[in-house]
């Protein structure tokens, strides 16, 4: 299994954590997502790499949910 570090900014609280998560364990890819509001980042647990068109749209679903993901 493989671990990948997003930055995100924008989430305040937990509610913004359980939001995030559930956008991002959407992606087949990602078998676990465990947002931070307190390190602004996510930690994925991935089965396998992400191509850069998927890191892409899982980027695209954080900003449509409302939060800024860092290159």
């Amino acid at each position: 299994m493989q671990e990948l570090v997003i930055k995100i900014n924008g989430m305040m609280c937990p509610h913004c954590e359980a939001a995030v998560k559930k956008t991002l364990e959407a992606f087949p890819k990602i078998e676990e997502a465990v947002p931070s509001h307190t390190e602004n980042q996510a930690v994925l647990k991935l089965s396998a790499a992400l191509t850069e068109q998927e890191l892409a749209a899982v980027k695209k679903a954080i900003t449509d949910a409302g939060y800024q993901p860092q290159d």
